[in-house]
């Protein structure tokens, strides 16, 4: 599963961290591979399984 960066970016917006929502905009990729990025998800406080939106390859 990749998840776009776009819906992690809007989400952190929507909670008012904007400051991650800018350096997850900068840092990471277009598509996210959440096995690459367990601590991201887990520091961000996201569930990966609530933002996938395409299967992996």
């Amino acid at each position: 599963m990749r998840i776009a960066r776009h819906r992690i970016v809007s989400l952190l917006r929507e909670r008012g961290q904007q400051v991650r929502a800018d350096w997850v905009e900068r840092e990471l990729p277009e598509r996210v591979n959440p096995d690459e990025h367990t601590g991201l998800f887990a520091t961000l406080h996201l569930d990966p399984a609530d933002l996938g939106d395409t299967p992996s390859p």
